[in-house]
This record gives C-alpha cells, structure tokens and sequence, in this order.
C-alpha cells in the first residue's frame, strides 16, 4: 500500500493505514456483524477471515465486547530508543558517514553503532542497529556498484570497434 496525492483532501494528507491498524478495523467490523446477530459463516465472508478466526473473535467478544477485540499495546522490554533520540539518529546520519570522521562515505552496521553511540549514548548490538535502520528508520540495503570510477564507456567502445 502506498501513498498517493490523490489521498489528500483539502491539504490534509492521509497516510495509509498500518497492518495492525486494518487488523483492528476488521475486527471491529466482525463485532459490528456479531451485534446484528448475524452467522459466523455469514461474517467470515464479509470480512475475509476463515471461519476459525471468526468463530474464536466471537467467543473474545461474548466475554468482554468490543474492547476484548481492540488491539493491545506491544509487550515486552520498550526500545531502547525514543523517537526524539531516533530523530537525532537520523540527523546524524544524513549527514553521511565522511561528516563523523570516516574515510569512505559508507554506512556499515558498524558504522551506524559508532554514530549512536556518540549521539545517544547508547550501544547497540548489531541486530538491533539493523531493526534501527530498516523498522524504525525505514531505510533499506544499498550496496555500491563494484565499479571503476576511471571507467570511460566511450573509450572501452572505441577500443572494441
């Protein structure tokens, strides 16, 4: 799912919705249909949901209604990270790597540890800097061309006529 302008209305952007956003949404139309006491097998269809889903959404919503369906907030240990502190990252790292004293301008995982660590203050393991840079940063791999930079394709043209 993407972004288009043509979602803008009046200059208010709307970004799209998340996968667990759209979950949630699902659901609460499943507990729209439960109330209008419709079959299990009727709203599975019109969700999309295999009937199992359904069935055990319904036995959630018997128990404690439309709130047993919401989405919960992610457990477990909370980043080590905010987002004011990854903003800082990303500042930083925008400024490419020669900025914060490296030969080559060149991101490596190790790299990146370097520049969080003087920015942050805080070390992370390699695993964690690449969930940093792909999850929360949304950049991707990019691997440079394994290429001369004297090439002249005019030259090497020449040469082979």
């Amino acid at each position: 799912m993407s972004y288009k302008p043509q979602d803008a209305v009046a200059g208010v952007s709307v970004l799209p919705l998340t996968r667990p956003q759209l979950a949630e949404a699902r659901r609460m139309r499943t507990a729209e249909l439960f109330e209008q006491r419709r079959p299990s097998s009727e709203v599975a269809r019109a969700v999309g949901m295999h009937p199992e889903s359904v069935r055990r959404w319904k036995r959630l919503w018997e128990q404690g209604g439309v709130q047993a369906l919401r989405r919960r907030s992610a457990t477990g240990r909370p980043p080590k990270l905010d987002d004011a502190r990854v903003e800082a990252v990303r500042t930083a790292l925008e400024q490419g790597a020669q900025a914060h004293g490296f030969e080559a301008d060149l991101w490596t995982l190790e790299r990146v540890g370097v520049v969080v660590e003087r920015v942050t203050g805080v070390t992370l393991a390699r695993a964690s800097v690449w969930r940093l840079l792909t999850g929360r940063l949304g950049w991707s791999l990019q691997r440079p061309r394994r290429q001369a930079v004297e090439r002249d394709e005019s030259e090497i043209a020449r040469w082979v006529a």
